[in-house]
């Protein structure tokens, strides 16, 4: 066997653990397969030889790769503001991920990759290579050029990040976010008395104009009211994820991997009583994400 083939058979064997870590650090499958192909051509560039350990330089040299592109990113100016829901969802039935990135995207977590995005790029690495990937924090550090002390504690606020605060006892968030995951259930079934049964009799449901139908109310109450208007959603409810929004149960969509909408839920005694619709993109910028484990 040539030296070239070798080489080309231990990055095979490597290929799927790099592609799960691009993935993770970069939340696009295109991106990740980019970082995974640049590592192979640095790879080239040098004496194979002389690597002692090639799945640690591998990883090295793509989890580097990452980092320059959330650098990158970070630097640009911010997008425009999004279409209004109601324009999102008249296109929604052009808007078709490829499977692959679909299936990788649900192995990951949607939700995670959208907290994920909410990190800065260091607080990411260290997050993903330590959480995920069980790297010690001596070789974290030295791809971020921070101290392994310094290198822990990105990872430290990355992981109150992504798990966010949780008031109460462990008891009450369950149940909250049983009642949250049949209140979803319902909306993406299009069932009208299960909706009902889990909304309280005076629930409010509030909504940013952007949310909403031209001339739609930006105040609903009632649970009628509030189910007969979330089954005309059940589209986007497929859409939807159950998290902590602001450390409270909420829901968030995401389309083409970005965050829509964002609804803070109150649940008071396992009923909805209160429905707060975000899709402001100045808002959404603004409320804080966790995944609810």
């Amino acid at each position: 066997m040539s030296t070239y083939d070798w080489l080309t058979e231990q990055f095979e064997f490597h290929r799927s653990h790099l592609r799960a870590l691009a993935y993770r650090m970069l939340g696009s499958l295109e991106e990740a397969e980019d970082a995974v192909q640049e590592a192979w051509l640095r790879l080239n560039r040098l004496d194979a030889a002389t690597i002692a350990n090639l799945g640690g330089w591998l990883t090295t040299v793509t989890s580097r790769i990452c980092l320059d592109v959330l650098r990158s990113r970070k630097s640009r100016p911010e997008e425009s503001l999004e279409p209004t829901i109601p324009q999102i969802k008249a296109d929604l039935n052009n808007w078709i991920d490829p499977e692959q990135e679909a299936l990788m995207a649900e192995s990951v977590g949607i939700a995670l990759l959208v907290v994920l995005d909410s990190l800065s790029p260091a607080e990411r690495l260290a997050f993903v290579l330590h959480d995920v990937f069980d790297m010690p924090f001596d070789e974290i550090a030295r791809i971020v050029d921070r101290t392994p002390q310094a290198a822990k504690k990105l990872a430290s606020r990355a992981r109150c990040r992504v798990r966010g605060k949780r008031p109460g006892n462990p008891v009450d968030q369950t149940n909250r976010r049983k009642t949250v995951e049949a209140f979803l259930a319902a909306s993406r079934s299009g069932d009208m008395q299960a909706l009902i049964a889990v909304l309280d009799p005076e629930v409010v449901r509030k909504a940013d104009p952007s949310a909403l139908p031209a001339g739609a109310d930006l105040v609903v109450r009632g649970a009628e009211r509030v189910a007969r208007e979330t089954v005309t959603n059940a589209q986007l409810a497929h859409y939807a994820r159950v998290v902590l929004v602001d450390s409270a149960p909420g829901i968030i969509v995401i389309l083409r991997r970005r965050l829509r909408i964002a609804i803070k839920l109150r649940v008071k005694d396992e009923h909805i009583s209160q429905i707060d619709v975000i899709a402001d993109p100045a808002r959404l910028r603004r409320i804080e994400i966790a995944v609810f484990e």
